[in-house]
């Protein structure tokens, strides 16, 4: 019986994707494969030079684990600058560009190969990255964000297919200091549009320049851990709960837009779940 026992280890998974290769190979078959197996290579190197391992490769894509998380999201980091760099000069609409996501999470093992969500939420967020972008989960940005000079853009809480919705992070790498971050809505988070949209943006869309206090910091990676529709409500209702403030506390009136908002954040937060 215990020769049948799953065995599980949490990992750092690295899911590349090289995008709209079935176009490319329509294109040209011996260039397209070509230039795969030359970045294949340069993503091997990569992969071993961060002390990680190449799981599969099947078509386009590149799966590997990390027993680090920094080492993961430096690594993916690198891969997209060599492969930046092996272009072609000047660019063409034709090149090859990778997508790449990566997750901490519990996976099965079996022999060499690893299963589980913590893989296919590596692939999810994969899907969910710019050709030539990073996008990591909430998982790694909170190991990894006051360790690497790197940014990351909060996508906020997406659906994401066969699995369950987790915040994810774009990387940006024109670098920052360790610990400051900046956050940036994506306008297709949400499927509605008009008001209410527009001032969930208007809340979220704010980029943080400056190091912030450690109690902002606090403040920041709390709400960022809530439910998206409830994160803005709290939001607006600090910002109403202090104009009623300055304007004079001699008739309170925040309290009820206040109850209006987290009504709202909280039957939105509850559909989504649905």
């Amino acid at each position: 019986m215990t020769d049948d026992k799953v065995k599980r280890r949490l990992t750092t998974v690295l899911c590349a994707d090289a995008q709209g290769y079935s176009r490319l190979m329509e294109a040209d078959e011996a260039g397209t494969l070509g230039t795969l197996r030359r970045y294949r290579a340069a993503i091997a190197g990569l992969v071993e030079r961060h002390d990680g391992r190449i799981v599969n490769t099947w078509g386009d894509a590149v799966i590997a684990e990390f027993g680090s998380v920094v080492e993961a999201v430096q690594c993916a980091v690198e891969i997209q600058k060599e492969i930046s760099n092996q272009d072609s000069d000047p660019p063409h609409a034709d090149q090859m560009r990778f997508r790449i996501g990566i997750n901490l999470g519990d996976v099965m093992v079996d022999g060499s190969d690893i299963y589980g969500d913590g893989v296919n939420i590596a692939a999810r967020l994969q899907e969910l990255a710019e050709p030539g972008g990073v996008v990591v989960s909430g998982s790694v940005y909170d190991q990894v964000h006051n360790k690497l000079t790197l940014g990351f853009d909060c996508l906020g809480q997406r659906q994401m297919k066969n699995v369950a919705p987790v915040i994810s992070y774009r990387v940006t790498m024109s670098g920052r200091a360790p610990g400051q971050r900046s956050f940036l809505v994506d306008e297709s988070l949400t499927p509605q549009a008009g008001p209410v949209a527009a001032s969930e943006a208007g809340a979220l869309g704010i980029r943080d320049r400056h190091e912030p206090s450690a109690w902002m910091r606090l403040v920041s990676d709390w709400l960022a851990n809530l439910p998206r529709p409830v994160a803005v409500a709290l939001t607006v209702s600090g910002f109403l709960f202090l104009i009623n403030v300055f304007t004079g506390m001699h008739r309170i009136w925040f309290h009820w837009p206040v109850a209006v908002l987290l009504f709202i954040g909280i039957l939105r937060t509850l559909r989504r779940q649905r």
